[in-house]
């Protein structure tokens, strides 16, 4: 179809500087050059693309949300809030929580002892009954404005949580009948939310009520004191200019000491010397520099609506020096699982980081290699002095506590020994992100400082208990994998990540020239393991326990995705992936939202683009919420985070040393633009497709990483470099060439005599669909 008029946007570097577009490949020039000129590839940039596909993908209600599933909600990766009407009341809840407010007595374990802690919410509670609301939550400037209207008169409010302060603030313009509106704060009772589900271990009692206290310039606070010592605190106040009136709410924690309440009354009260949008001013700048990072429009309007809403939920449940998100992010709710969870959760969570160019959010390399030593005390004292592993559950310092699920008070289970769930395959898995954040950045530091050391360790746990059979190959004794039940020698989610881990660590001492002794015993895992168990219906649990029964985990599948140890390749191979995958989610009973991310990620390893989208869209009709979050037993946010990573899956791949551009997109994605988009090899792409015809593709190199691009482009191509002149490449097999390209240089690859416009800008939706949240 025709692409629709726009301003141009065109193709340049990285958007890693923040605002401006350009890092490494020079500074733009002051003018654009003409569209369809063939003329070099760095020209200037026009926001208006983004300005388009973020407010098209602002969230609207017009009916008041009853949960959080329905409702608004605000973050900066530690406090959240989220907004909907207060249960049974006339009145509008703004929820306050910290992810940093835990609380700490490891007796009990991470699930009661350890576990996150409800603070509290205010209401707004207006003098008239409410009758109706027109909200919009801007993802632009991560604000959420609009009117409430009760039968005195209107209330018009506009609400964030400021990127860089721990402060909400929430502007209120009342109408002459609303006047008397007035807002209250309700602590919650500081207890593990897992009390409400679960019986609570023997000795556990919640924290003593909050202490509430007026000073003399109108702060308030209310000082929550922990059993454990330390406390956290909420502080507020309300400033009153002509008509406007706002509150600015502040949450802090302290353990063991008890500094909370002076740094929330700080932090209140310098905002509260800060009009509303004097406050805002660099809290929208820092939104906006942030989506620039990247782009990609795709022509379904509620799934490119839905993706940067993910970008959104991400950077408001994520920072680099926040704590690794715990099941519900920052907006903790009332659930049974009031931890960070090891074992999918947190890998999930954090995928779409790398693909959307935010390696800014990583959480999860920096608290694996802030806390190692933490993960020691989690590991059987045998093993302690050389291997590691991390539990299924633990606190935002991997501390998993007292109360696991054995009872010699360690966190990590002993494969062949501990009952019930030996599942020691978690660490390893985790370490696969740090390696994407590795691959996706090409930074030696990540690798030397935190994934070869620490992957070391949890490869070797396995090495203790890895024993040759009768059959001459080497077998692991019964473990554990996640969820489906059972334990089961040779188990594949274990045998596919050690084998991962192997593999891994070998390539790790050649980049980082080590002579490591242990890289023989390396060679020899690879060599002589057992294969993964398969059946007549594809992979097993494991040795003992075929696949029989529904199951929403794909840990038996972990080789094909996310690790893309097997991809089909083969014939036979592709057979056995197929067959594993329509016998896994043929069985419904137990399927849950991250069932279909999952399955869509692996039809698009397939090239299956259609199968992709048609998973997706099962888990939008089945499962995700009206404001794009996801619940199962309680709230849970991996599911909505990886279903990006799907789509990223479906737009671009780099596994194996290859990109793949447009890999698996569905028959009615024939126009298709995407920018920014970082790769292994620490590459950027942008690439447009029109009519179902891929057009350009641009790479720009960031490490000098060896360049192999399969580009989709039909027939004899051309590779100029960003001066517009020819660049040396050669065929790669299987449609891919290979590019010599350094570090800061950048690669553009067309059609043999095609001069293509360079434009990146939003494609046209295929069809209307209706908006997010709860509108008319």
């Amino acid at each position: 179809m025709p692409r629709p008029s726009r301003r141009t946007v065109l193709a340049t570097g990285s958007a890693l500087g923040g605002a401006a577009l350009v890092a490494g490949a020079g500074a733009l020039p002051a003018q654009a050059s003409p569209a369809g000129a063939g003329t070099p590839d760095s020209v200037t940039a026009d926001p208006d693309a983004w300005r388009t596909v973020l407010d098209d993908a602002d969230l609207v209600w017009r009916r008041m949300p009853k949960t959080w599933y329905e409702g608004p909600y605000l973050g900066n990766g530690f406090l959240g809030s989220g907004v909907y009407q207060e249960p049974g009341k006339n009145a509008v809840r703004f929820n306050v929580q910290h992810s940093e407010v835990q609380d700490h007595r490891p007796e009990f374990g991470s699930l009661f002892g350890l576990a996150r802690l409800p603070i509290g919410h205010f209401t707004l509670e207006p003098a008239g009954t409410i009758t109706g609301l027109d909200w919009r939550l801007g993802l632009r400037d991560a604000e959420l404005t609009g009117t409430l209207t009760t039968d005195r008169g209107t209330l018009r409010l506009r609400a964030h949580v400021h990127t860089s302060r721990s402060v909400l603030a929430v502007e209120v313009v009342p109408s002459e009948g609303e006047r008397g509106f007035r807002w209250v704060f309700h602590p919650a009772d500081a207890k593990s939310p897992r009390t409400a589900f679960q019986p609570t271990p023997a000795g556990y009692q919640g924290n003593p009520p909050a202490q509430v206290s007026t000073y003399e310039d109108g702060t308030e606070a209310a000082v929550q004191s922990l059993l454990s010592g330390g406390e956290h605190v909420t502080a507020w106040r309300e400033v009153t200019q002509g008509e406007r009136r706002t509150l600015y709410a502040g949450v802090r924690h302290s353990f063991p000491s008890a500094t909370a309440r002076d740094r929330a009354l700080a932090d209140v009260r310098a905002a509260a010397q800060l009009p509303y949008d004097t406050l805002a001013a660099p809290h929208r700048a820092w939104w906006r520099a942030y989506y620039r990072k990247s782009f990609l429009s795709v022509p379904d309007a509620r799934i490119q609506r839905f993706y940067w809403i993910q970008l959104y939920k991400t950077a408001s449940a994520a920072r680099r020096d926040a704590p690794v998100m715990a099941t519900c992010g920052p907006w903790l709710e009332p659930t049974p699982w009031p931890a960070t969870w090891w074992n999918l959760n947190v890998q999930l969570e954090y995928w779409l980081i790398h693909g959307s160019n935010h390696l800014e959010l990583d959480a999860v390399t920096r608290a694996l290699g802030e806390f190692r030593e933490n993960l020691t005390a989690e590991m059987a004292p045998a093993y302690r002095a050389d291997s590691l592993g991390v539990p299924r559950t633990t606190d935002a310092r991997l501390v998993n506590g007292g109360a696991t699920s054995n009872a010699q008070g360690y966190g990590v289970g002993v494969p062949g020994q501990d009952p019930p769930t030996p599942e020691v395959g978690n660490l390893t898995w985790a370490l696969h992100n740090v390696w994407l954040s590795y691959r996706h950045t090409m930074d030696e530091a990540i690798l030397r400082d935190v994934l070869y050391p620490l992957l070391r360790k949890a490869v070797n746990y396995y090495l203790h208990f890895l024993e040759p059979g009768a059959d001459g190959r080497l077998h692991l004794p019964a473990t554990y994998s996640p969820e489906y039940g059972g334990n089961t020698r040779d188990c594949n989610y274990d045998l596919m990540l050690l084998s991962w881990g192997c593999r891994t660590l070998l390539e790790a001492v050649e980049t980082l020239g080590i002579d490591d002794a242990l890289a023989p015993r390396w060679r020899e895992v690879l060599a002589k393991r057992v294969p993964y168990p398969t059946d007549a219906n594809g992979f097993m649990i494991g040795a003992d326990i075929p696949f029989a029964k529904s199951h929403r985990h794909y840990s038996h599948l972990l080789a094909v995705y996310p690790l893309y140890e097997l991809t089909g390749a083969a014939a036979d191979e592709r057979a056995l992936i197929e067959k594993s995958l329509a016998h896994w989610v043929g069985f419904e009973g137990a399927l849950q939202g991250y069932t279909f991310t999952g399955a869509a990620s692996m039809s698009a390893l397939l090239g299956k683009g259609d199968d992709a989208l048609k998973y997706l869209g099962q888990l939008m009709s089945r499962f995700i919420q009206a404001n794009t979050m996801y619940k199962e037993t309680g709230p849970v946010i991996e599911t909505p985070l990886s279903a990006a990573q799907s789509l990223h899956d479906m737009v671009c791949q780099s596994w194996g040393g290859t990109i793949r551009v447009f890999p698996a997109l569905p028959a009615a994605w024939t126009d298709l633009t995407v920018h920014g988009f970082r790769t292994q090899g620490a590459f950027l792409l942008s690439a447009v497709r029109e009519r179902g015809v891929t057009r350009w593709v641009r790479l720009v190199s960031e490490a000098g990483a060896p360049c192999v691009v399969r580009h989709g482009i039909a027939g004899p191509v051309e590779v100029r470099d960003g001066a517009g002149r020819p660049l040396p490449h050669e065929d790669a097999g299987d449609g891919a060439i290979r590019i010599r390209l350094p570090k800061g240089a950048s690669a553009l690859v067309t059609a043999a005599g095609d001069r293509p416009d360079l434009t990146v800008a939003p494609v046209a939706p295929n069809a209307p669909a209706p908006r997010w949240g709860l509108p008319a």
